[in-house]
């Protein structure tokens, strides 16, 4: 019985000090910002295991959409409503590319690492080389916020 007890603190304990380091970042659906037009911003993104990510209808007509084969094995995609604000919880390490349903075209799309893992990163260059081929404009976009998120890496490995 005492053993249950500690067992049973023990795993609240755990569940308690995670739910408390967990943050939640914000990232805003726009029609203009400092990336040009139909941007996410931050467009890169690097959180921790457990985080959050709302992403805010701060311009009408947008969405945040996971892209299928751009996410990590095993992780839950999301789709979210157009001109709604979507929250996600990331609980699968590793890389995410997600877009904007109705702007994809434009490549309004966004890159979000999950704790130190870059495991399916060279599956998301591969992807992203077809993806890209169906962006009319700003088609260096995906590529330039790849390139960001290696030097992110390489400015924590210092």
């Amino acid at each position: 019985m005492i053993k249950d007890r500690k067992y049973l603190a023990m795993l609240a304990t755990f569940f308690l000090v995670s739910t408390v380091f967990a943050a939640d970042h914000q990232v805003k659906m726009l029609n203009s910002g400092s990336d040009g037009y139909m941007v996410f911003e931050p467009a890169v993104l690097s959180i921790q295991l457990g985080d959050t990510v709302t992403f805010v209808a701060t311009d009408m007509a947008h969405n945040s959409a996971s892209i299928a084969g751009m996410i990590p094995e095993g992780a839950q995609p999301w789709y979210g409503k157009l001109s709604k604000d979507i929250t996600v919880t990331f609980d699968t390490a590793g890389v995410y590319v997600y877009h904007c349903t109705p702007h994809t075209m434009m490549a309004m799309v966004g890159v979000i690492n999950v704790g130190d893992s870059k495991a399916n990163l060279t599956a998301i260059k591969a992807a992203a080389a077809k993806k890209k081929a169906s962006f009319v404009t700003n088609k260096d976009r995906l590529d330039n916020y790849l390139a960001q998120l290696d030097e992110m890496t390489k400015q924590k490995e210092f």
